[in-house]
């Protein structure tokens, strides 16, 4: 199994204008891959600008605000490429897509790393971090996934971030517990059986 690594990576348009999504580094090596689904806006960037830069962030608020049409984050220039970073990012990687290799649900974007620079310290693991990636992941996924089975799962890890989170990580929670009772309330369709996610 590949080591993947859970990232914010921006990309843009052919206008240049940005788009921020949750996405796992696949290591491949000295490089990494990206496999947005498809469809989703992340791929259609890349296609149209092959480079993007992945944000490695403890803010899990991003993670779960991206999810939940909250992608207002302040961003500034990155170092070589034409896609911006997190303003408040602790570190970056600048990446530039090398090759192509397509696939009918997830085409991967191999990319070679071009910059990267560190911008603050990290404070140590918090387990209510953990417990909002992988709600955020199960929230990227309440389409392919049965309904009992995310909400057992969510229930397990709501526990975690109630007893060691903070406030942003409660904030975060509270954002992917919203998300996940809307879907559910207009009706979701049968796992396996909607369009997949798109980021």
């Amino acid at each position: 199994m590949a080591l993947i690594r859970e990232a914010i990576v921006a990309t843009v348009n052919a206008e240049g204008e940005p788009h921020l999504a949750p996405l796992g580094l696949i290591a491949d090596r000295e490089r990494w891959i990206l496999a947005p689904f498809r469809p989703s806006t992340t791929l259609e960037n890349l296609r149209q600008a092959p480079f993007a830069v992945a944000n490695l962030t403890d803010d899990v608020r991003v993670f779960a605000g991206c999810l939940t049409g909250r992608r207002d984050w302040p961003l500034t220039a990155a170092a070589v490429v034409a896609a911006p970073r997190l303003a408040a990012t602790l570190a970056h990687l600048e990446l530039v897509v090398v090759e192509v290799r397509e696939d009918e649900l997830r085409p991967r974007f191999v990319c070679r790393v071009v910059h990267s620079s560190s911008h603050a310290p990290f404070q140590g693991f918090n387990r209510a971090q953990a417990a909002a990636i992988e709600g955020a992941v199960l929230v990227s996924r309440l389409h392919l996934l049965p309904r009992a089975e995310v909400e057992a799962e969510l229930a397990r890890l709501e526990i975690v971030v109630g007893k060691t989170g903070g406030a942003a990580e409660t904030e975060a929670w509270g954002w992917l517990k919203e998300k996940t009772a809307q879907f559910y309330a207009e009706g979701a369709p049968e796992a396996g059986l909607a369009g997949r996610p798109g980021r």
